[in-house]
């Protein structure tokens, strides 16, 4: 059989959430969190944004302590999937507000991924952090009464105005929002038409 490495735990990953039977929703991968300081493996966009972090077999599951910390500022909901060779590692060391779910193999169905804990609001999503998520022209769509000097502010600025006029929830939400709408301009570009002779 072969190894459950980031590849094949994505593809059955997201095979599950295609399959889920739930509310249309766009999934993101290798998404740049916290000023490209972290590369979220997997992010499904409903009406929050939702970081699911890869950890395969032979991968080091420590590396979510580092990785953790951008995470932790960026999403207000996070989950870990691993394999069983992490798993008690993996329940030590993630937050407890970390949803951790177990990829295993099966003759049946390829890989199965199952839920062992589940995940709980982040109490340490930071507003500004999550809002460096989006690019600057983003961030302006995001402001009540855009004028335009406000083109000529940085992305600090744009993001505490932002963050100081909405709640966190609210922040996450809009967030999402604009990464969705990012990800679908992109699906589009990327479609090309096949003409045949």
């Amino acid at each position: 059989m072969e190894r459950l490495n980031d590849a094949v735990i994505r593809q059955y990953l997201i095979q599950r959430f295609e399959s889920g039977g739930l509310e249309p929703f766009e999934i993101m991968q290798e998404l740049h969190v916290c000023g490209s300081q972290a590369i979220a493996d997997v992010v499904t966009l409903r009406d929050e944004s939702h970081c699911y972090e890869i950890k395969g077999e032979t991968d080091k599951v420590q590396r979510i302590l580092a990785q953790g910390a951008h995470y932790n500022k960026a999403f207000r909901r996070i989950t870990l999937v691993t394999t069983a060779n992490h798993l008690n590692k993996a329940l030590q060391l993630a937050p407890p507000w970390w949803g951790i779910m177990l990829a295993k193999q099966s003759k049946q169905c390829g890989v199965v991924i199952t839920s062992v804990r589940k995940d709980k609001v982040n109490p340490e999503f930071d507003s500004i952090w999550a809002l460096y998520t989006l690019w600057k022209d983003e961030l302006l769509q995001l402001l009540e009464n855009p004028m335009p000097k406000d083109k000529r502010r940085n992305m600090t600025d744009i993001a505490t105005m932002i963050a100081e006029n909405n709640k966190k929830l609210e922040v996450s939400k809009q967030v999402a929002v604009m990464l969705s709408y990012r990800h679908k301009l992109k699906m589009a570009s990327d479609y090309k038409f096949v003409t045949y002779s």
